[in-house]
């Protein structure tokens, strides 16, 4: 079986920059377990695997360990696919683990729609300074947890420790702070995933654009994920939902032979 495989850059308008994911078009779903190896065998953050539905497309996000249930980078790599190499023009909808996610090509940018995942202040654990290495002035928890930091060189100086991370109850941990030359910047960890530092990660910023909305009083944002590779976001908050936009490029296409 020949499967097309593209790998894209996403949040950036370079190659090299960003965050790398795999996009697999199907025109079926295969068994989990080959999935599950694809992604193994592919070792980025996530493979996106889609597949067309009607007026919409079935879409899902693999680690190289596990599926995961709402994915930034993969979904925006999947559009800019459809866009650039399907010929899509209108609006995509995507059905997921986290309902209905829509995506738009406005100029340059794609913008996605996604769910707001708004954290609820908890207790700073001492798993989490160890991980981190610094303790934050703030820590929330939604799927992930989030740690507010008062400099983005303090976010910048982190270097992880993995085996304390896995010993919190989450997918992710997310570093924040207010940013020199954007609102804000970010960094992501999750070594449960498989995944010691995300390079950007959109998911993330459904938690981050509404305490960051809050906390400076503005609906639209800009973003950077400073990663080795690093990334750059454009935010806007509308309460239950937020608007995550980003550029992409391709860096290779062709086949997956099973």
């Amino acid at each position: 079986m020949k499967i097309p495989y593209y790998q894209v850059d996403a949040f950036t308008n370079k190659v090299f920059g960003g965050n790398p994911a795999g996009v697999c078009p199907l025109d079926k779903w295969l068994d989990d377990s080959t999935l599950q190896a694809i992604a193994a065998e592919h070792n980025l953050s996530e493979t996106a695997f889609y597949v067309p539905s009607d007026n919409h497309y079935e879409l899902r996000w693999l680690t190289p360990n596990m599926e995961v249930d709402l994915c930034g980078h993969a979904t925006l790599a999947t559009a800019h696919v459809l866009y650039s190499e399907y010929g899509a023009t209108d609006c995509l909808k995507f059905s997921t683990k986290s309902g209905l996610l829509a995506v738009n090509k406005e100029g340059n940018f794609l913008s996605m729609s996604f769910p707001s995942r708004q954290g609820v202040e908890v207790d700073i654990s001492d798993e989490l300074i160890a991980g981190l290495g610094s303790k934050p002035k703030q820590l929330y928890k939604s799927r992930d947890y989030l740690a507010v930091f008062d400099s983005e060189e303090t976010v910048r100086q982190i270097n992880p420790n993995a085996e304390a991370l896995l010993k919190l109850d989450c997918l992710g941990i997310i570093a924040t702070a207010p940013g020199s030359d954007v609102d804000f910047v970010s960094r992501f960890f999750a070594p449960s995933a498989g995944i010691l530092e995300d390079p950007v990660t959109g998911s993330a910023h459904c938690t981050l654009i509404p305490y960051w909305s809050r906390r400076l009083q503005k609906q639209q944002l800009e973003a950077k994920q400073i990663s080795q590779r690093g990334g750059y976001l454009r935010c806007e908050d509308f309460g239950d939902r937020v608007k995550i936009s980003g550029q992409a490029v391709t860096y290779c296409k062709g086949e997956i032979n099973i």
